[in-house]
C-alpha cells in the first residue's frame, strides 16, 4: 500500500508539538529531519537535541483526506507553518531496504566491520559483527573509521586497553579481537554498557572486556588508551587520562574536528609526545606516547 508524507519545516522548539499534533490526526509514524544542513554532536546525558530548521514528517496512509488534516493541523497551532508539502511515498519492504544500505565495512589491511546479516567479504581477516543501531556507532563515522583504522595498523597484542566513551563497544570489541589482553569499556551511558556486552558476546570476546560507569573504573595504568567522543570532554579528562597512560603507552583520540586538534594537541602535550594529526573529512584523529 502506499503511504502519503506530510512534511513541514520548524524550529526546534515548536517540533514536538506538531509531532503530537500529527499523530493526534492519524499520522502512524512522525519523524525528523534536518531542514538546514546543521550538524549535531552528541548530547549530554538526558538531553534531546533538534536542529534550529527541523523538518517534521507525517507518514498517513494513501487515502487520509490531507485537506481536512492540515486544515485541522493549522487551526490547533499558534503560528501554522510556513513551508508545507505532501508527497506520495511508494510501498516496499522498508527493513530488507534499510539492511541493504549496509554493507561489510574495511578498516585498514585486516579489520572489516561486518552487519550480522552479511557474510564476511574476507572470511579470514578480523571481522567485527556489528549492526546499525540508534545512537553509539557502527563505523560508519570519520571519528571512528580513523580509531579503527589505527587499531588496525598498530594492533595491542597482549596490551591492557581503556576504550574511555565506549558507545557499542566497537573499538573495545576490535581491540579484543586484534589481540588484547584485556580491555575495560567505560561509558557514562548505562545502555551503552549493555550495548558493549551484547557486541562483546556476539564476537565471542566476552571474556576480554569488563564494562563500567567512570566513577566505577578502578585505578590502573594502562598500555593503550582509547578515546572517540568530542573535543571539549577531552580537553576536561586530559589529566584523568593523564593519570590512566603509563610511562610509554599510548593514547589514541577522536571525535576533534580539523580547527579544534591544535587546541586539543596542546593541552595534551603536557604529558604525552603527540603525533602530527591524522585527517579525514573534516575529523581529525591524534595519538601520542607518555612521557
Amino acid at each position: 500500500m502506499p503511504w502519503l508524507q506530510l512534511k513541514l519545516v520548524t524550529n526546534a522548539h515548536e517540533a514536538d508539538q506538531i509531532s503530537d499534533a500529527l499523530t493526534d490526526l492519524g499520522a502512524v509514524a512522525v519523524t525528523y529531519e534536518d531542514a538546514a544542513d546543521q550538524p549535531l554532536f552528541e548530547p549530554d546525558p538526558g538531553e534531546t537535541k533538534l536542529w534550529q530548521e527541523t523538518r517534521v514528517v507525517g507518514l498517513f496512509e494513501a487515502d487520509a483526506d490531507m485537506d481536512s488534516i492540515i486544515g485541522q493541523l493549522k487551526a490547533s497551532l499558534e503560528q501554522p507553518p510556513v513551508h508545507l508539502s505532501i508527497d506520495p511515498l511508494e510501498d516496499k519492504d522498508w527493513t530488507r531496504a534499510w539492511m541493504d544500505t549496509f554493507k561489510p565495512i574495511p578498516c585498514g589491511q585486516r579489520l572489516w566491520i561486518v552487519p550480522s546479516w552479511h557474510s564476511p567479504t574476507d572470511p579470514d581477516a578480523v571481522n567485527v559483527v556489528l549492526d546499525p543501531g540508534l545512537a553509539f556507532g557502527t563505523g560508519t563515522h570519520p571519528t571512528t573509521a580513523l580509531c579503527l583504522q589505527w587499531l588496525d595498523a598498530h594492533a595491542p597484542q597482549d596490551l591492557q586497553v581503556i576504550d574511555f566513551g565506549c558507545g557499542s563497544g566497537i573499538l573495545a570489541v576490535a581491540a579484543a579481537l586484534l589481540g588484547a589482553r584485556h580491555v575495560w569499556a567505560v561509558d557514562h551511558d548505562p545502555q551503552a554498557l549493555i550495548a558493549t556486552r551484547d557486541n562483546a558476546q556476539k564476537n565471542g570476546v566476552a571474556d576480554l572486556i569488563s564494562t563500567c560507569l567512570p566513577a566505577d573504573l578502578p585505578t590502573l595504568e594502562t598500555d593503550l588508551m582509547l578515546a572517540n567522543i568530542l573535543a571539549n570532554p577531552l580537553m576536561e579528562l586530559a589529566p584523568q587520562f593523564a593519570r590512566l597512560t603509563k610511562s610509554g603507552g599510548t593514547i589514541v583520540l577522536s571525535g576533534i574536528l580539523g580547527h579544534q586538534a591544535e587546541q586539543v594537541s596542546e593541552r595534551y602535550r603536557e604529558w604525552f609526545e603527540i603525533n602530527p594529526a591524522t585527517l579525514r573529512e573534516e575529523w581529525v584523529e591524534l595519538d601520542g606516547l607518555r612521557k
